[in-house]
């Protein structure tokens, strides 16, 4: 025998606009988790790729460093790498171009800075997802709520029955539609928070990563932390 309380009798029971506020509810919840998993796994990727990035400055030339980076076109660290490189063949190669009236360093500083913005953009696509959900989810769920709670009230007029086994059952059901908004937006606000202190820890690497490269297009050394000359490691240049 179906039980006349819970969430089956809450769909069962509702209208159209109390069904659309359940399917959108478990749409935002569906989208918000789809994201989260999706830049986790790519955050993790990326780390990856920064633990392997310590080990280009330990190798002979520019192209063994680039074969410990690996070959996946994705990882941020190589495509800065490619991009320091083309841009400081690009511009000691050209003449009577535009970029001529800068210097090596503010030319290559601006390529791997324009890297590093497309990066970020990439990063951070989908956590506008997480914090519509985060900010609009527990509004719809209240939209369900005052809608239930009105039926509830007209079903209870219409009866005549005002007893409290009548009214606790159709104003608890329509209460249920308040508990599905917070139970969307709070995973989508805590998935968004950590997703961004990940992207944050991702992007202080990739710019101490670009820092050194810049070091190297223009000195052929890398600089480290400090100013004395023991702290520059010398990297060949390599094709």
């Amino acid at each position: 025998m179906q039980s006349q309380f819970g969430l089956a009798n809450v769909w069962l029971q509702g209208d159209f606009v109390t069904r659309f506020v359940a399917v959108l509810l478990l749409a935002m919840s569906l989208a918000s988790w789809i994201v989260m998993v999706l830049k986790a796994l790519d955050i993790v990727r990326f780390k990856k790729n920064a633990r392997a990035a310590q080990g280009f400055w330990h190798s002979e030339d520019f192209a063994a460093g680039l074969e410990k980076l690996g070959a996946d076109p994705a990882n941020p660290f190589r495509q800065l790498a490619l991009e320091g490189r083309e841009a400081t063949a690009h511009h000691q190669s050209t003449k009577a171009q535009l970029h001529d009236s800068l210097d090596v360093s503010d030319w290559v500083t601006g390529c791997l800075r324009n890297c590093i913005d497309e990066f970020t953009a990439r990063l951070q696509s989908g956590l506008a997802i997480l914090a519509s959900v985060g900010s609009t989810a527990p509004f719809i769920g209240l939209f369900g709520t005052v809608w239930g709670i009105y039926h509830a009230l007209l079903a209870i007029g219409t009866s005549g029955q005002s007893t409290i086994d009548k009214v606790a059952g159709p104003i608890g059901e329509a209460l249920i539609m308040t508990a599905l908004g917070l139970a969307v937006a709070i995973p989508a606000v805590l998935g968004y928070n950590a997703l961004v202190r990940g992207n944050k820890s991702v992007l202080i690497r990739l710019n101490s990563f670009a820092h050194d490269l810049h070091a190297y297009f223009v000195t052929g050394a890398r600089v480290s932390s400090g100013a004395t000359p023991t702290n520059v490691l010398p990297l060949k240049k390599g094709a």
